[in-house]
C-alpha cells in the first residue's frame, strides 16, 4: 500500500480529492503556481478518466457553439451526485483562476518587454 493510499483510506471522495490538492499545494495552496496546477488538473484528469473508461469511446457533441457546450456542462454538473459536482466545480474555478493569472503576467511582461525579436518594420 503505496503512502497515498495510507492517506485516503476510509475517505469519501470529496475529503481524498481535497487531501490530494493539499498534499500537492499546501494546505493554504501555498505552493500553487500555474504550471503545477496545470499539472495536477492533467494528472487529476488523467486518472479520473481512467477509471471510468470502459469499451470503447464514442464523440457525439450535439452542440455547435461553445456557449451552447457551456449551458450543458453546467446542467450537468446540477445532475451529478453532489460531491462529484463540487469537484468539477472547484476544478474547473481553479483551472481557470490560474489562466487568468498567467494570461495577466503574460500581458505585463509583453508591455514590458513589446515586439522583442518581430521585425517590425515590414508594417
Amino acid at each position: 500500500m503505496s503512502k497515498q493510499d495510507d492517506f485516503n483510506s476510509g475517505q469519501t471522495k470529496l475529503e481524498r480529492f481535497r487531501d490530494s490538492v493539499q498534499l500537492e499545494f499546501g494546505h493554504n495552496l501555498e505552493k500553487a503556481t500555474p504550471a503545477n496546477v496545470r499539472e495536477f488538473l492533467d494528472k487529476y484528469q488523467d486518472n479520473s478518466f481512467q477509471e471510468s473508461m470502459r469499451g470503447r469511446i464514442e464523440l457525439n457533441e450535439p452542440k455547435t457553439s461553445y456557449e451552447e457546450i457551456l449551458k450543458d456542462f453546467f446542467a450537468r454538473v446540477l445532475e451529478r451526485p453532489t460531491e462529484d459536482a463540487v469537484i468539477l466545480l472547484w476544478t474547473l474555478a481553479f483551472e481557470l483562476s490560474y489562466f487568468f493569472t498567467e494570461q495577466h503576467v503574460s500581458e505585463r511582461l509583453q508591455s514590458l518587454f513589446g515586439d522583442y525579436g518581430t521585425d517590425s518594420s515590414s508594417e
